[in-house]
């Protein structure tokens, strides 16, 4: 029998049917995990996370033309292309990494889903990272997970987990989820060797002082290799009569992270022993503080002095504002809570400052041209995913001509004794340091001594200068010229123990030995990759100065050039780092002895700034290219 359809029950079932037509279809899919990561041994759990205890969940989602934007960076950082210098502007950058409308839709959907509105969301420019602060049990829930309290050998606690979950139609859009397993515990790139006294007369000796308005100073004259100060760097890297031209439009940044401030009246007083016409500037440089980070200018109490606190931010401070003045310095502090009081439950965790600065930094339009990085840690405590995108954010920074130049760390392939991999099978490896081994900043090793220079070794504490091969990142091609045949000299040595195929680094390096730093009130003496970079930084940024001065466009990202056209007459150094399996390492020919735009090529640089010269201005700018470090001694 035919049934009588009504016209109401047509319309209800066209309406019906219309909704269900142009309603965007909602995928439910179940879980699976999208990310593992071993606990590192050096961290121990030792209970359950308090259910109230609070998180700021970040979510990363793909970046929708990352190849694009990876093509403008090189395009932009190789001298050899018509567009060497045109940088990207912050809004060009967004819309290669923004991520597409669909993925934002179906993430935006999952969490209301869980009962997270819209409005608690909080996102950074591109829209690429999301933010959204939750308790224990809710993002246990979110990611189909269970966190702990893990507790490291050195005392502190965090709360993480070895492995997270998101419906399979998630994958594909979401990248990394932190805080959840990652284990990174950024430390300062340096080593304390020994207070040397309280400030005195000594400190005003000839030794260091005569020579303070000489016009024709030599390194022998300005260096003692046991005690470094800014006359001795300034005298080497040929910077000693160059004065900025445009300083305020060229400016200098440095780092800060997890507590670290840069103390103004340690920094006047050793401004005042080491360049007496830049103290005033201790007092006039910005702090941009981010994420409640510290600027503290009290004394530092008993667990702050007995933790070096503010050890590398003076450091840091200190040698930027020597080389650099007038160029005004921009340090960026970022905070974020501490690690997780077991006794305070309800502490928020973040901890992952790296993102908390990067996610600042690509929202402000206008940034310091050159930025110096002091922190690392060794790379299998940073899960993949995160390493891999936090790197394609510090290519967005080089995209908008930022040099970025981190430490390759201290250890040189690794700790003696903790060189072991974290996958469980504690298998003998060298260990590549992060973000010392991203393709798109450039890395500074150490070196000391002058005649000749060498890589830097300290046996008093253990400190060589860091370098290796990524185990995470390829080598990247500006390096296949020159990197292979390095390998093939190596031979079975060493066979087992490094990713052959994976970036190498150091790229350049500069003195890291023995810096006479104030700290608390006295001078101490450092050393470390925390010394180094900050000193090549400083040059780099005079470049910028001189560059800028002649209407050019800043360095950039320096890679490309570094492996491509910088050249020019090197001193090449002949030890290697001796930590690491059983004191074995790498002995690099060229980790050299005038590192990039130091020494005589200094003031070539300036002159090409200033009167153009080959592609841009730049072209015979001199830096260090490892096509002279990958060679085998």
């Amino acid at each position: 029998m035919l049934r009588i359809i009504t016209p109401i029950v047509l319309l209800t079932f066209i309406f019906a049917l219309d909704i269900a037509l142009s309603s965007p279809v909602r995928p439910r899919t179940p879980y699976a995990v999208k990310d593992s990561h071993v606990v590192p041994r050096k961290w121990t759990r030792v209970g359950p996370a308090p259910a109230d205890h609070r998180i700021n969940l970040q979510i990363g989602l793909k970046q929708s033309q990352f190849d694009e934007l990876e093509r403008h960076l090189y395009e932009v950082s190789d001298p050899s292309h018509h567009r060497y210098g045109q940088h990207l502007t912050s809004a060009e950058v967004d819309e290669l990494v923004k991520p597409s409308d669909d993925a934002l839709e179906l993430v935006h959907d999952w969490l209301l889903d869980n009962g997270i509105e819209q409005h608690r969301l909080e996102y950074n420019s591109a829209k690429n990272w999301i933010k959204v602060t939750l308790p224990v049990q809710a993002v246990e829930g979110l990611l189909d997970t269970t966190y702990s309290v893990y507790k490291h050998e050195e005392g502190d606690y965090t709360v993480r987990t070895s492995n997270w979950s998101l419906p399979l139609h998630l994958h594909e859009h979401i990248e990394t989820i932190q805080p959840t397993n990652s284990f990174f515990r950024p430390a300062p790139m340096r080593s304390t060797l020994k207070p040397v006294s309280p400030i005195g007369t000594s400190y005003k000796s000839p030794k260091w002082h005569s020579f303070l308005n000489a016009s024709n100073i030599t390194v022998a004259q300005a260096c003692n290799a046991t005690a470094v100060t800014p006359l001795c760097l300034r005298t080497l890297y040929g910077t000693y009569s160059y004065t900025p031209k445009v300083p305020g439009i060229n400016k200098v940044g440095l780092t800060d992270y997890l507590g670290e401030s840069n103390n103004r009246s340690d920094i006047s007083l050793f401004l005042q022993m080491f360049r007496p016409e830049a103290a005033s500037e201790a007092y006039t440089f910005t702090f941009d503080i981010i994420a409640n980070g510290s600027a503290q200018q009290t004394p530092d109490n008993a667990t702050q002095l007995d933790a070096g606190t503010d050890l590398e931010g003076n450091l840091d401070a200190e040698t930027l504002i020597a080389i650099d003045y007038p160029t005004p310095l921009i340090a960026f502090t970022t905070g974020g809570s501490p690690p997780f009081d077991p006794s305070a439950s309800t502490t928020t965790d973040t901890n992952e400052p790296y993102l908390t600065w990067l996610n600042y930094v690509l929202a402000q339009s206008d940034l310091p041209q050159t930025i110096s990085t002091s922190y690392g840690d060794d790379e299998q405590t940073v899960p993949y995913a995160y390493a891999a995108l936090a790197c394609q954010q510090f290519a967005q920074l080089g995209a908008r001509g930022i040099t970025l130049l981190f430490a390759s760390g201290d250890s040189g392939v690794g700790p003696t004794g903790a060189c072991v991999s974290n996958d469980g099978k504690n298998t003998t490896m060298f260990l590549p340091s992060f973000p010392a081994s991203c393709p798109y900043v450039t890395t500074v090793g150490a070196t000391k001594n002058f005649a000749p220079e060498v890589a830097a070794f300290d046996p008093a504490n253990n400190f060589a200068s860091g370098g290796g091969f990524s185990n995470y990142f390829p080598r990247p091609a500006y390096q296949d010229p020159y990197v292979p045949d390095y390998i093939a000299s190596l031979g079975s040595q060493f066979q087992g123990l490094y990713n052959a195929s994976g970036r190498g680094y150091p790229d350049i390096a500069a003195q890291g030995f023995r810096f006479l730093t104030v700290w608390d009130g006295g001078v101490v003496v450092l050393d470390g990759t925390s010394a180094s970079t900050p000193t090549a930084a400083g040059v780099v940024s005079l470049v910028n100065d001189a560059l800028l001065a002649g209407g050019k466009a800043p360095l950039g990202w320096l890679n490309p050039w570094l492996y491509g056209v910088g050249k020019g007459g090197l001193q090449m150094c002949w030890r290697g780092a001796r930590l690491g399996v059983g004191g074995r390492a790498f002995r690099r020919r060229g980790v050299g002895c005038r590192y990039g735009v130091g020494y005589a090529v200094f003031p070539e640089a300036c002159a090409v700034g200033v009167g153009g010269g080959g592609r841009n201005g730049v072209w015979d700018v001199g830096v260090e290219s490892l096509r002279d470090g990958w060679v085998h001694e």
